[in-house]
């Protein structure tokens, strides 16, 4: 059974660096795509960022390009979400999600990944 473990969530000051990680176990990582979701409170879960399962290929939200970075250590079945330049409103939840080969309905809906973490806070103070 595929499982995901999302760490590296915590306060922060605004201007701030942070780095998450992912790490599946159960299954063969290099089969699956990755991706962020975050979600702050009262809002919807929206996409962050995303990798392809070869690493090949990497997609981010508007709100996030440019400062955040997604990639991945095959060896270490792990996936990386790197944060700079944080913003308070990047404060939310963030979720790890993968998607065995390649999400049919694309890289940016939550609905298109196999399995998801429970997630990691991270807090950006100002």
């Amino acid at each position: 059974q595929v499982q995901l473990v999302e760490s590296g969530g915590r306060l922060v000051q605004a201007g701030g660096s942070l780095r998450l990680s992912c790490v599946l176990s159960g299954d063969t990582f290099s089969n699956h795509a990755m991706a962020w979701f975050r979600q702050a409170p009262g809002d919807e879960r929206e996409f962050a960022a995303a990798i392809s399962w070869s690493g090949g290929s990497t997609y981010y939200a508007d709100s996030v390009k440019g400062r955040f970075t997604i990639s991945r250590d095959n060896a270490k079945n792990t996936v990386y979400l790197d944060m700079n330049n944080l913003k308070v409103e990047d404060t939310a939840v963030y979720y790890c999600a993968s998607n065995f080969g390649v999400p049919s309905g694309g890289y940016y809906d939550w609905n298109e990944y196999d399995y998801y973490g429970q997630g990691t806070q991270v807090t950006v103070s100002s």
